[in-house]
């Protein structure tokens, strides 16, 4: 197992473009985002914090939806198009446990990220540390489940990479709307804000975590539940070749 791991490792990191994109640009739009002098002042419209306090719970979003519906189902597809989860299932390892390793790569990959988002935001701009650091990892860690699990949904039936990647590209783009990438939840309509609240991967779980108090636990229990009923469809469904 150990193995696998350092194999897909190297592998993710081979992969310079979207290995690095995944882990660095959240931390490099932080960046941007921070030099506009706009941006940096406390405004009504986000309860009198500063824009930059109250996005980075979206650029944790970002980076979950990034890897687990951009990278995770291409790179699963892939392995079945090329042969490569067949030719394991003719040796003792069961290619089970190549998911297990590409699961615990990307999931260290969104640890880095967020990691280093949080050591950024606070040493350049002076970004709260994450008021309730356990909630948080709850956040992330059912937030990241769920959205791996519908990115391992979207690779069990996708009959190969590209059709993988224009499923996962819908799925994206729907998701990184409704968890204020693109536009800052306020300006959207309530209910669009209740179905994000829920939404994989749970940004009001991950902003309350952030910048207030522990997450609301029907949200960190939607994604649990989000999680175990795609992982089950993405189970019964999967085709090894």
């Amino acid at each position: 197992m150990l193995k696998i791991i350092e194999i897909e490792a190297r592998l993710f990191l081979r992969d310079r473009l979207n290995s690095l994109f995944a882990v660095l640009f959240p931390s490099l739009l932080l960046l941007v985002l921070g030099a506009i002098p706009a941006l940096r002042t406390p405004d009504a419209n986000f309860g009198g914090q500063r824009f930059i306090d109250s996005y980075v719970s979206a650029l944790v979003v970002f980076t979950l939806v990034f890897i687990g519906l951009q990278r995770l189902p291409a790179v699963v597809a892939t392995y079945r198009e090329k042969g490569v989860l067949r030719r394991l299932s003719t040796t003792p390892m069961h290619p089970a446990r190549l998911l297990a390793g590409q699961m615990v790569v990307n999931f260290a990959a969104v640890i880095l990220s967020v990691l280093l988002l949080i050591i950024l935001g606070y040493v350049v701009f002076g970004v709260d540390l994450p008021h309730h650091p356990l909630g948080l990892a709850c956040a992330v860690v059912l937030g990241g489940a769920g959205t791996f699990a519908l990115g391992l949904v979207i690779a069990a039936l996708a009959p190969n990479a590209r059709t993988a990647g224009g499923w996962a590209a819908v799925v994206f783009m729907l998701l990184m709307f409704l968890g204020g990438v693109y536009l800052p939840r306020f300006m959207l309509p309530s209910a669009i804000q209740v179905i994000g609240s829920y939404a994989p991967p749970g940004v009001e779980a991950l902003q309350q975590a952030w910048l207030g108090t522990a997450p609301d636990w029907r949200h960190l229990a939607i994604m649990g539940l989000v999680s175990l009923v795609a992982g089950t469809v993405a189970a019964k469904t999967f085709r090894w070749e």
